[in-house]
Protein backbone atom coordinates (compact mmCIF):
# COMPACT_ATOMS: atom_id res chain seq x y z
CA UNK A 1 0.00 0.00 0.00
CA UNK A 2 1.89 3.00 -1.35
CA UNK A 3 -0.89 5.82 -0.66
CA UNK A 4 -2.81 8.71 -2.13
CA UNK A 5 -2.19 11.67 -4.08
CA UNK A 6 -4.55 14.19 -3.27
CA UNK A 7 -4.03 17.73 -5.97
CA UNK A 8 -6.02 20.57 -4.83
CA UNK A 9 -6.14 19.60 -1.61
CA UNK A 10 -8.12 22.60 0.02
CA UNK A 11 -10.17 23.43 3.03
CA UNK A 12 -13.14 21.53 0.99
CA UNK A 13 -13.26 18.51 -0.80
CA UNK A 14 -9.83 17.89 -1.09
CA UNK A 15 -9.17 17.71 2.57
CA UNK A 16 -11.94 15.62 3.41
CA UNK A 17 -11.07 13.18 0.93
CA UNK A 18 -7.80 13.34 2.68
CA UNK A 19 -8.53 12.62 5.53
CA UNK A 20 -10.89 9.94 4.53
CA UNK A 21 -8.51 7.87 3.07
CA UNK A 22 -6.16 8.33 6.07
CA UNK A 23 -8.94 6.85 7.98
CA UNK A 24 -8.45 4.01 5.86
CA UNK A 25 -4.59 3.44 6.59
CA UNK A 26 -3.42 4.89 3.64
CA UNK A 27 -0.55 7.54 3.58
CA UNK A 28 -1.37 10.51 1.88
CA UNK A 29 0.69 13.56 -0.35
CA UNK A 30 -0.81 16.67 -0.58
CA UNK A 31 -0.34 19.26 -3.11
CA UNK A 32 -1.97 22.54 -3.21
CA UNK A 33 -0.56 25.83 -4.00
CA UNK A 34 0.10 27.20 -0.57
CA UNK A 35 2.61 26.05 1.90
CA UNK A 36 -0.10 26.90 4.66
CA UNK A 37 -3.19 24.56 3.18
CA UNK A 38 -0.90 21.92 2.55
CA UNK A 39 0.65 22.09 5.96
CA UNK A 40 -2.54 22.36 7.53
CA UNK A 41 -4.15 19.11 5.51
CA UNK A 42 -1.31 17.02 6.35
CA UNK A 43 -0.94 18.27 9.85
CA UNK A 44 -4.71 16.35 9.98
CA UNK A 45 -3.73 13.59 7.91
CA UNK A 46 -0.22 12.71 10.53
CA UNK A 47 -2.68 12.98 13.74
CA UNK A 48 -4.42 10.42 12.25
CA UNK A 49 -1.52 8.03 12.79
CA UNK A 50 -0.64 8.17 9.20
CA UNK A 51 2.19 9.72 6.64
CA UNK A 52 1.75 12.66 5.28
CA UNK A 53 3.61 14.65 2.92
CA UNK A 54 2.77 17.83 2.13
CA UNK A 55 3.95 19.69 -1.43
CA UNK A 56 3.43 22.77 -2.60
CA UNK A 57 2.95 23.61 -6.32
CA UNK A 58 0.46 24.98 -8.77
CA UNK A 59 -1.41 22.96 -10.93
CA UNK A 60 -1.51 25.24 -13.95
CA UNK A 61 2.34 25.12 -13.48
CA UNK A 62 3.00 22.23 -15.35
CA UNK A 63 6.75 21.86 -14.00
CA UNK A 64 6.02 22.71 -11.12
CA UNK A 65 3.47 19.89 -10.49
CA UNK A 66 5.87 17.18 -12.27
CA UNK A 67 8.39 17.77 -9.89
CA UNK A 68 5.32 17.75 -6.92
CA UNK A 69 4.63 14.65 -8.27
CA UNK A 70 8.09 13.41 -8.58
CA UNK A 71 8.54 14.38 -4.56
CA UNK A 72 5.24 12.05 -3.44
CA UNK A 73 6.50 8.54 -5.73
CA UNK A 74 9.81 9.63 -4.11
CA UNK A 75 8.16 9.51 -0.42
CA UNK A 76 5.41 6.76 -0.75
CA UNK A 77 5.98 5.19 -4.00
CA UNK A 78 3.54 4.69 -7.17
CA UNK A 79 0.24 5.57 -5.55
CA UNK A 80 -2.57 3.58 -5.41
CA UNK A 81 -5.01 6.32 -5.80
CA UNK A 82 -4.81 9.94 -7.44
CA UNK A 83 -7.40 12.35 -6.76
CA UNK A 84 -7.04 15.42 -9.00
CA UNK A 85 -9.42 18.30 -6.81
CA UNK A 86 -8.26 21.51 -8.33
CA UNK A 87 -10.02 23.93 -9.72
CA UNK A 88 -10.89 27.61 -10.46
CA UNK A 89 -14.19 27.99 -9.35
CA UNK A 90 -15.89 32.05 -10.48
CA UNK A 91 -18.63 33.41 -12.25
CA UNK A 92 -18.26 34.72 -15.23
CA UNK A 93 -20.92 35.61 -18.59
CA UNK A 94 -20.61 34.85 -22.45
CA UNK A 95 -17.63 37.21 -23.45
CA UNK A 96 -17.17 38.70 -20.02
CA UNK A 97 -13.36 37.04 -19.98
CA UNK A 98 -10.42 37.88 -22.22
CA UNK A 99 -9.27 34.56 -23.87
CA UNK A 100 -5.91 34.58 -21.86
CA UNK A 101 -8.41 34.26 -18.53
CA UNK A 102 -9.84 31.04 -19.87
CA UNK A 103 -6.95 29.83 -20.55
CA UNK A 104 -5.81 30.73 -17.04
CA UNK A 105 -9.03 28.61 -15.92
CA UNK A 106 -8.24 25.72 -18.45
CA UNK A 107 -5.00 25.38 -17.25
CA UNK A 108 -6.49 24.53 -13.89
CA UNK A 109 -9.37 23.16 -14.24
CA UNK A 110 -8.56 20.27 -17.58
CA UNK A 111 -4.77 20.70 -18.11
CA UNK A 112 -3.38 20.07 -14.37
CA UNK A 113 -5.43 16.48 -14.57
CA UNK A 114 -4.10 15.70 -17.58
CA UNK A 115 -0.44 16.30 -16.51
CA UNK A 116 -1.15 14.31 -13.65
CA UNK A 117 -2.60 11.52 -15.36
CA UNK A 118 0.23 11.70 -17.70
CA UNK A 119 2.67 11.46 -15.70
CA UNK A 120 1.52 8.78 -12.61
CA UNK A 121 -1.03 6.65 -15.16
CA UNK A 122 1.70 4.96 -16.95
CA UNK A 123 3.49 3.44 -13.79
CA UNK A 124 0.13 2.27 -12.67
CA UNK A 125 -0.99 0.25 -15.76
CA UNK A 126 2.23 -1.03 -15.36
CA UNK A 127 1.64 -2.21 -11.97
CA UNK A 128 -2.51 -2.94 -13.02
CA UNK A 129 -3.99 -1.38 -10.55
CA UNK A 130 -5.22 1.83 -8.82
CA UNK A 131 -7.39 4.37 -9.15
CA UNK A 132 -7.78 7.98 -10.83
CA UNK A 133 -10.28 10.14 -9.67
CA UNK A 134 -11.01 13.71 -10.69
CA UNK A 135 -14.05 15.98 -9.38
CA UNK A 136 -16.53 16.95 -12.06
CA UNK A 137 -19.55 19.46 -11.48
CA UNK A 138 -22.08 21.28 -13.91
CA UNK A 139 -23.91 18.22 -15.39
CA UNK A 140 -25.47 20.82 -17.34
CA UNK A 141 -23.75 24.04 -18.18
CA UNK A 142 -24.52 27.55 -16.59
CA UNK A 143 -24.50 30.64 -18.36
CA UNK A 144 -23.35 32.44 -15.38
CA UNK A 145 -20.20 29.82 -15.33
CA UNK A 146 -18.54 30.05 -18.85
CA UNK A 147 -15.37 29.49 -17.81
CA UNK A 148 -15.92 26.51 -15.45
CA UNK A 149 -19.31 24.68 -17.47
CA UNK A 150 -16.14 24.60 -20.43
CA UNK A 151 -13.83 22.91 -18.20
CA UNK A 152 -15.83 20.41 -16.41
CA UNK A 153 -17.33 19.31 -19.70
CA UNK A 154 -13.61 18.90 -20.57
CA UNK A 155 -13.22 16.82 -17.24
CA UNK A 156 -15.72 14.69 -18.12
CA UNK A 157 -13.95 14.37 -22.04
CA UNK A 158 -10.53 13.55 -20.38
CA UNK A 159 -12.25 10.85 -17.73
CA UNK A 160 -13.76 9.04 -20.58
CA UNK A 161 -10.40 8.91 -22.93
CA UNK A 162 -8.51 7.82 -20.04
CA UNK A 163 -10.46 5.31 -19.52
CA UNK A 164 -10.13 4.07 -23.14
CA UNK A 165 -6.22 4.48 -21.94
CA UNK A 166 -5.66 2.71 -19.35
CA UNK A 167 -8.87 1.30 -18.08
CA UNK A 168 -8.27 -2.33 -19.74
CA UNK A 169 -4.76 -2.24 -17.89
CA UNK A 170 -7.02 -1.67 -14.29
CA UNK A 171 -6.83 1.56 -13.52
CA UNK A 172 -10.43 2.77 -12.60
CA UNK A 173 -10.20 6.36 -13.59
CA UNK A 174 -13.66 8.07 -12.77
CA UNK A 175 -15.08 11.53 -11.54
CA UNK A 176 -17.13 13.19 -8.91
CA UNK A 177 -19.41 15.20 -9.83
CA UNK A 178 -20.42 17.92 -7.56
CA UNK A 179 -23.84 19.74 -8.74
CA UNK A 180 -24.09 22.50 -6.15
CA UNK A 181 -22.22 24.60 -3.64
CA UNK A 182 -19.90 22.56 -1.02
CA UNK A 183 -20.74 23.94 2.35
CA UNK A 184 -20.36 21.98 5.45
CA UNK A 185 -23.34 21.34 7.32
CA UNK A 186 -24.91 20.79 3.86
CA UNK A 187 -26.65 18.35 1.58
CA UNK A 188 -23.53 19.25 -0.11
CA UNK A 189 -20.89 18.62 2.89
CA UNK A 190 -17.49 17.78 1.64
CA UNK A 191 -17.23 14.92 3.90
CA UNK A 192 -20.33 13.44 2.56
CA UNK A 193 -19.20 13.93 -0.92
CA UNK A 194 -15.57 12.49 -0.24
CA UNK A 195 -17.44 8.81 0.77
CA UNK A 196 -17.83 8.39 -3.23
CA UNK A 197 -14.10 8.89 -3.29
CA UNK A 198 -13.41 6.20 -1.65
CA UNK A 199 -16.08 4.02 -2.56
CA UNK A 200 -15.29 4.30 -6.15
CA UNK A 201 -11.38 3.22 -4.95
CA UNK A 202 -12.85 0.38 -3.29
CA UNK A 203 -14.70 -1.03 -6.07
CA UNK A 204 -14.50 -3.79 -7.58
CA UNK A 205 -13.43 -4.33 -10.98
CA UNK A 206 -16.47 -5.87 -12.29
CA UNK A 207 -18.24 -3.03 -10.47
CA UNK A 208 -16.53 -0.28 -11.81
CA UNK A 209 -18.68 3.02 -12.14
CA UNK A 210 -17.07 6.34 -14.39
CA UNK A 211 -19.43 8.95 -12.96
CA UNK A 212 -20.81 9.55 -9.59
CA UNK A 213 -23.30 12.38 -9.19
CA UNK A 214 -23.68 14.24 -5.90
CA UNK A 215 -27.07 16.65 -6.00
CA UNK A 216 -27.75 16.59 -2.78
CA UNK A 217 -30.14 13.96 -2.81
CA UNK A 218 -27.46 10.69 -2.74
CA UNK A 219 -26.84 8.96 0.75
CA UNK A 220 -23.03 9.30 1.36
CA UNK A 221 -21.49 5.69 -0.03
CA UNK A 222 -24.12 5.02 -2.91
CA UNK A 223 -24.01 6.27 -6.37
CA UNK A 224 -26.20 7.63 -8.99
CA UNK A 225 -24.70 8.01 -12.24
Amino acid sequence: MSGVVVIGAGPGIGRSVALRFAREGLPVAVVARTPATVEAVAAEVAGLGVRAVPVTADSADETALRAALDVAVDRLGPPDAVVYNAALVRPDALGELPVRAHLDAWAVNVLGALTAAAHLLPAMARRGSGSFLVTGGMPEPKRRYVSLSLGKAGVRTLVELLDQEYGSSGVHVASVTVDGPVAPGTAFDPDLIAEHYWRLHAQPRHRWEREVLHDGSTPAGTAAT
